[in-house]
């Protein structure tokens, strides 16, 4: 006898057949099993094109039978429409997806999850900002959700995995397929902390570019909100905050320099109604009225104040590169002493040596 979610890995294999179609003709039976089990002619007074009738009655068994060998592997999990397991917010998306595959830690689908997302051709100050932003959200028990892709995305899920958080990687293709393949060690670390890897695709399914904005409604659907951190105009990131945005969910850009071209599409998201911020505290400000995680791992650390001689040099320092003369200039020190104060700033975390100068990637 089939079980529940064989048949719902049946409609997934269906060619041609996306959730949309599913969705008009399913409600015509009382269940997933009663709809293929269904007559030609009841196929067809439920709305079914004839020229689906046929692959529906004749389903794909074979790659059924695949897909759950695949499941009974202790870290694989499939999940359908109607699981238990299925994330809550995501099935109250227009078009939900009818099977999620998840590589990993399964209850982690179930906590409140915030998505980062951003550039892969992010900044350093970008990646830096990233990082912390995860990182203190992971803090305060957000699981972080994000795209494994190069730039913001890597840079969320290692912020939230160096605060021992959770967090969730929703991948554009199957979970046979890790892309890009650099991040391979990263879903393992994901998977080993207890995070998951999230896919709706067929297990084989190779990166396709068509795929990866589709599953940025699944990046926005999971979480209670979506914080972008560098954008272009015509970017990925900006589909998934239209999508978190159509979904009712919290919007948060973070602003940028009026003349980098990675920062327009944050401004555009925020002259669109998205929540300007500058620090992980206006973003759990904001999420006062939403639900809560129900722990946090805050640790208060203590703050070592700068002296207030290496702090006038870190004024001197933009969030663009900064060249070391113009530092000089600005000091009226000598080289000796600016670049020792330079290299304190740069142990500490607040600037980072680039070519022709410095920027500053940290507050004091």
């Amino acid at each position: 006898m089939l079980s529940n979610i064989s048949y719902w890995l049946a409609a997934l294999h269906l060619p041609n057949i996306g959730v949309r179609r599913l969705q008009h003709w399913l409600p015509a039976f009382s269940h997933i099993k009663d709809f293929f089990q269904a007559s030609a002619s009841d196929l067809l007074a439920a709305g079914v094109d004839q020229k689906y009738v046929s692959s529906i009655l004749q389903p794909n068994w074979q790659q059924v039978e695949k897909d759950l060998r695949w499941s009974e592997q202790t870290e694989n999990h499939i999940i359908s429409l109607d699981d238990a397991n299925y994330p809550t917010w995501l099935r109250e998306i227009p078009d939900p997806p009818i099977v999620l595959f998840v590589k990993g830690n399964v209850q982690a689908l179930s906590q409140i999850q915030l998505a980062i997302v951003g550039s892969r051709h992010a900044t350093v100050n970008g990646i830096k900002t990233a990082e912390q932003f995860a990182t203190t959200l992971a803090q305060a028990g957000y699981a972080i959700t994000s795209g494994l892709a190069i730039g913001i995305d890597a840079a969320s899920h290692r912020g939230a995995l160096a605060a021992k958080g959770c967090t969730l990687a929703v991948a554009g293709t199957g979970l046979h397929h890790i892309y890009p393949p650099r991040h391979r060690a990263l879903a393992e670390q994901i998977v080993n902390a207890q995070g998951a890897i999230v896919s709706e695709f067929a297990l084989e399914t190779e990166p396709h570019f068509a795929n990866f904005p589709r599953r940025n409604r699944i990046i926005g659907g999971m979480s209670i909100g979506v914080l972008v951190i560098e954008a272009a105009l015509q970017s990925g990131s900006l589909i998934t905050a239209r999508y978190a945005m159509e979904q009712n969910r919290e919007v948060f850009a973070i602003p940028g320099s009026i003349h980098h071209p990675q920062a327009r599409g944050c401004h555009h998201l925020i002259r669109e109604g998205a929540t300007l911020v500058e620090t992980a505290s206006d973003i759990l400000q904001q999420l006062k009225h939403c639900p809560q995680p129900s722990t946090s791992t805050i640790i208060d650390q203590p703050v070592n104040p700068l002296p207030s001689s290496i702090q006038k040099i870190l004024t001197q320092i933009g969030y663009e590169n900064t060249p070391f003369d113009v530092i000089l200039l600005r000091t009226g020190l000598t080289a000796s002493e600016v670049s020792s104060m330079l290299l304190t700033l740069e142990l500490e975390g607040y600037i980072q040596s680039v070519p022709g100068g410095y920027l500053r990637i940290s507050f004091p």
